[in-house]
């Protein structure tokens, strides 16, 4: 049976299905598991609880901070299950079926566009990506979003950080997500195949990044870089932000009019420059002589279709990105003008830095082809992939394996002949490539950060490089759901959890706990200790909002009949 969203308001249905009559000694009796009369003043046991996650196998990390969470969940009373999914397996289970899950172990991952937090502020949050986009919880507050959207107006610093500050505030207070740690980036690298001097930390991300890739240079005869994945590859598609291994092929697939460069800030890529004619107008000039991997010149026509072409239905998840564009317009054959609908403090970031250049001849026929589709430009993939950027496809199989070779013709070519990912869902399977030199980067290893130490104290070839990530991992509770829908239920959710317990016991230290969608890895954004954990408190909010403890099991407040079951 469909749930029913009751809003996120701090009352929420809870506090109303408590009875006029409810005496103070129910309410006691109730907190400290007493039936007998409690019993008679409740609403139905809820139902058993399943929280998905990935295999320990694939990801031991959150495999195991999904155990703790059971376990202190269940001290409330609850009936949990944890059920762990291949990545690809949950993915669409989250994603493409929003009505049917409980909670689920999810990863922001750091991308450089995130520098900027108005992807983290708006997108994952704001009402009107629910159906869709990011906000796959279903968070639903008017209130925020017109925090959301006021930020993105602000153009005086000072005022948009006291808006994006209030945005972390209410966040933490209706607790749509339960924020776990930022974790620490721990990639290990062969200093016997790439430069050391030729490898770049970007601030938030880690070694592992567009500027990594393009510069890294090789001091031997090995010239390929071959890295892992941890998960199955979900598309190679410019239209579609799939995943974070899917990103990185992304990313050097396909350039962008602008960067996010080591420092954080955007900077002129396939524009030669970017220059605001007012406070809502700016004139982008395409760098000469770019084209496309077939050998099409790339044109303003196929920059601005590329800003149209996700502006519509056919691409939600990056249709919010181009939401505040009026219209743009050619200027000439080397300027494009955007005009925009109102100001906006981080379009450079969110918008230039964010839309991929896919050449109009190769996309437009495809639209037009989905026009009449029930499907959209995500579930499309290309034969033979063709963007600009410094690296072709050359072959891919997602299950197997995806090679990119350098594109020589462009303008900033990489110093690597291919760049190699093989799909390595084992952890330890991953770290014996890297002892044998099957591996030279690795680029997604999750399973004890202290073991790569140890292994570059053994090897001098390894070299280790560890920084605090931007991104974030969190529980999604599926506020769509009860007894999700109901704002208290979800603080108690996050007051059972101990984030330096999670830290030490499933991130062995390298990760510092998270309270915010901002990590303090965004130093000039980031709000510290808005989030905290306290067990007893915990039952205390369920005992005050109505809830209660019948032989151990949490029930309902009064009244509320459980109109789901446990998928």
């Amino acid at each position: 049976m469909k749930a029913t969203s009751q809003g996120v308001s701090a009352g929420g249905w809870c506090r109303r299905a408590v009875m006029a009559g409810a005496s103070a000694f129910v309410l006691g009796a109730s907190l400290l598991g007493f039936a007998g009369a409690a019993e008679a003043q409740q609403g139905d046991r809820i139902r058993k609880i399943v929280l998905v996650t990935a295999p320990q196998a694939g990801d031991p990390q959150e495999f195991q901070a999904a155990q703790l969470i059971g376990q202190e969940w269940r001290k409330l009373g609850l009936d949990v299950e944890v059920r762990a999914m291949t990545r690809q397996q949950l993915t669409d289970y989250v994603w493409q079926s929003r009505e049917k899950w409980d909670a689920t172990m999810w990863r922001m991952v750091g991308r450089p566009e995130r520098s900027d937090p108005d992807e983290l502020i708006f997108n994952l949050f704001h009402s009107t990506t629910a159906r869709a986009g990011f906000n796959f919880v279903g968070y639903n507050n008017p209130a925020y979003d017109q925090i959301a959207e006021a930020q993105r107006r602000e153009v005086d610093v000072a005022a948009r950080k006291r808006l994006i500050t209030e945005a972390q505030q209410v966040i933490a207070r209706d607790t749509p997500y339960v924020f776990l740690v930022h974790p620490k980036n721990n990639i290990a690298y062969l200093k016997s195949v790439w430069d050391p001097k030729t490898i770049v930390d970007q601030g938030g991300i880690g070694i592992r990044n567009f500027w990594t890739f393009v510069n890294a240079a090789p001091v031997g005869t090995q010239k390929d870089m071959v890295l892992f994945s941890a998960d199955l590859l979900v598309a190679i598609n410019p239209l579609y932000i799939s995943g974070g291994s899917d990103s990185w092929i992304t990313d050097l697939v396909w350039d962008r009019l602008m960067r996010v460069g080591p420092d954080g800030l955007p900077t002129p890529w396939s524009a030669s420059e970017v220059k605001w004619v007012d406070g809502q107008t700016l004139d982008v000039t395409l760098r000469p002589g770019q084209k496309w991997h077939d050998g099409r010149p790339m044109t303003v026509e196929d920059v601005i279709f590329s800003f149209e072409a996700v502006a519509g239905d056919e691409s939600p998840m990056y249709k919010p990105f181009v939401s505040n564009i009026a219209s743009i317009e050619k200027v000439s054959d080397s300027v494009v003008r955007f005009k925009l609908k109102t100001a906006s403090a981080s379009f450079l970031t969110s918008t230039l830095a964010k839309i991929n250049l896919v050449p109009k001849h190769v996309w437009e026929p495809i639209l037009q082809g989905l026009a009449t589709s029930p499907q959209n430009a995500e579930s499309h993939q290309e034969r033979q992939p063709i963007g600009s950027g410094p690296f072709k496809v050359a072959r891919f199989a997602l299950t197997e394996e995806v090679v990119l070779e350098k594109n020589a013709d462009h303008w900033s070519a990489p110093k690597m002949d291919r760049w190699i990912l093989r799909i390595v869902t084992n952890q330890e399977a991953a770290l014996g490539m890297l002892r044998r030199g099957e591996v030279n980067f690795l680029s997604d290893y999750r399973g004890d950060p202290k073991i790569l130490d140890d292994l570059a104290r053994q090897n001098t070839n390894v070299e280790v490089a560890s920084s605090i990530d931007m991104g974030f991992r969190f529980v999604g509770l599926n506020n769509r759901r009860p007894p999700f829908d109901d704002v208290k239920f979800r603080q108690a959710l996050s007051l059972a959890i101990n984030r330096n317990l999670m830290v030490q016991a499933a991130w062995n230290g390298y990760a510092v706990p998270s309270g915010s969608v901002v990590s303090p890895a965004l130093a000039a954004w980031h709000v510290a200790s808005i989030t905290r954990a306290n067990l007893d408190e915990a039952k205390k909010t369920l005992a005050d909002a109505g809830y209660a403890l019948v032989q151990n099991r949490l029930h309902y407040p009064s009244g509320k009949r459980e109109t789901l079951t446990a998928e």
